[in-house]
């Protein structure tokens, strides 16, 4: 069975976090999608759940921090290639979001980049040489110094 990820973010405005994620790669699951919260997958392993303000309260007593002001975390996920790692931020930022919000990383061996979505809720799409992945970790050190 293959497992499910569900993160849950709050947003202020639904509609605008569903068409921003649906702009970079994401799709709507009609199933768990209503007046109050859109699900949105990038694959049938990840979901995120874009919560109202409102009904987000309804899960926890636990104050929504302004994601903009402060980071609780950031959201990595990896991608085929250096040039897919463009396009999502690319794709971000020409749908409302923030690029680069975090500071690139290229070790070669090794890509990223950040973005922060509408509600300032960061995403670090990323590539690794799958050569260098399957290697292990001593392959990660070896290919970050040479």
């Amino acid at each position: 069975m293959t497992q499910t990820i569900f993160v849950n973010l709050p947003v202020a405005d639904l509609a605008r976090s569903k068409a921003f994620y649906e702009a970079i790669g994401f799709e709507n699951d009609p199933r768990y999608t209503n007046d109050v919260a859109a699900a949105v997958f990038l694959s049938e392993a990840i979901y995120v759940m874009l919560l109202t303000h409102d009904f987000w309260k309804t899960f926890t007593s636990k104050a929504i921090p302004d994601a903009k002001a402060s980071a609780q975390l950031m959201l990595a996920i990896s991608r085929e290639d250096r040039g897919a790692v463009d396009a999502m931020v690319e794709a971000a930022a020409a749908a409302g979001g923030t690029p680069d919000c975090n500071p690139r990383q290229d070790h070669g061996f090794m890509y990223g980049r950040s973005f922060e979505d509408p509600d300032g809720h960061i995403w670090e799409p990323s590539w690794m040489d799958p050569a260098v992945l399957e290697k292990g970790p001593q392959a990660h050190a070896e290919a970050q110094d040479g």
